[in-house]
């Protein structure tokens, strides 16, 4: 008989999805945890469904043991969250055992990102390889396009890649991003941006390379999803930024997206816009580059106020 806490994992799968918009991504992380969650409370006897909060207390104990970091036992932490919430919102259970547990505690790990110098060399890297005549000019012309899209706009990955074809279409300096919970927000483009973009739409259209030339994405491929994968994107990023002679392991296109983040700030942006700007639903999320809003403040104090000009004076 089919335990029936794998029937509840799939309603709860379900719900995420059509209820809440959960990315394919997403769901797949949420069923890997929590099936993950599910053989090791079932070896001591207790069913996902009716596990109380001593037994999620032994199974993150058993992650830490495991060896696991913080932030992975966090994530798996979070997923049992909703799944029990799911049930007591449901009626199948009438408490939340992962209310009284406390998030494993993880040191705040600051993004990883380019200078303005580097972000500079790949892209002129990019730019003159789209140039240069040959068979593979549409593969060039997209990597270009891509990684100027992506500093752009500092897009997810995964809207970048699954922009649909009718952007090509599109007059205008804006663009319009459907990015978690199919919520869409608008992202400006640079004139950069605009021109890979119609150079990249020309050879697209003129058929030359290996991937469709037509479809409903922007950037088609012959995949499952009938895009380009991410991973291919990546990969493509890695080699690019070896032949621009920066250390391909720094870079990957979430890289480049928190590169656009810092600069933006570095350079004057409010918090609240790059947060909309990124599409993240919480300021909370954003803050992880407060440590490049210090260190602007500190150099704008350092050249303005009275004391600190003081303080340089020579005796």
């Amino acid at each position: 008989m089919r335990d029936p806490s794998a029937l509840q994992v799939e309603s709860f799968l379900e719900m995420m999805s059509a209820e809440r918009g959960a990315a394919a991504n997403t769901l797949q992380s949420y069923e890997r945890d929590l099936s993950d969650a599910r053989a090791f409370l079932n070896g001591r006897g207790v069913r996902l469904t009716e596990a109380a909060s001593g037994d999620l207390s032994a199974y993150l104990a058993h992650l830490a043991g495991q060896g696991f970091a913080p932030s992975s036992q966090a994530r798996r932490l979070s997923a049992l969250r909703q799944f029990y919430r799911f049930l007591y919102g449901e009626g199948l259970r009438g408490d939340d055992p992962t209310g009284i547990l406390d998030a494993p505690r993880k040191g705040r790990a600051l993004p990883k990102t380019l200078s303005v110098e580097d972000v500079g060399r790949l892209i002129e890297r990019a730019a003159a390889e789209a140039a240069e005549p040959g068979p593979d000019l549409l593969v060039r012309r997209r990597l270009h396009a891509l990684v100027e899209l992506l500093y752009a706009t500092g897009m997810r990955v995964s809207e970048l890649v699954s922009l649909p074809a009718s952007v090509l279409s599109q007059a205008g300096r804006f663009l319009v991003v459907r990015g978690k919970g199919n919520k869409e927000r608008l992202v400006p483009l640079s004139r950069a941006a605009i021109a890979a973009l119609a150079a990249y739409g020309e050879a697209l259209a003129a058929g030359t390379g290996d991937d469709p030339a037509t479809g409903d994405f922007l950037f088609p491929a012959k995949s499952r999803e009938g895009h380009l994968p991410r991973q291919v994107f990546a990969r493509d990023l890695k080699a690019l930024a070896g032949r621009a002679g920066i250390r391909a392991a720094s870079l990957s296109p979430h890289v480049l997206r928190h590169a656009f983040a810092s600069h933006l700030l570095q350079n004057g942006a409010d918090l609240r816009a790059v947060q909309e700007l990124l599409g993240h639903a919480d300021i909370s999320t954003t803050q992880i580059y407060t440590h490049v809003l210090e260190e602007r403040l500190h150099a704008l104090v350092q050249a303005h106020h009275p004391l600190a000009k003081q303080a340089k004076k020579p005796d």
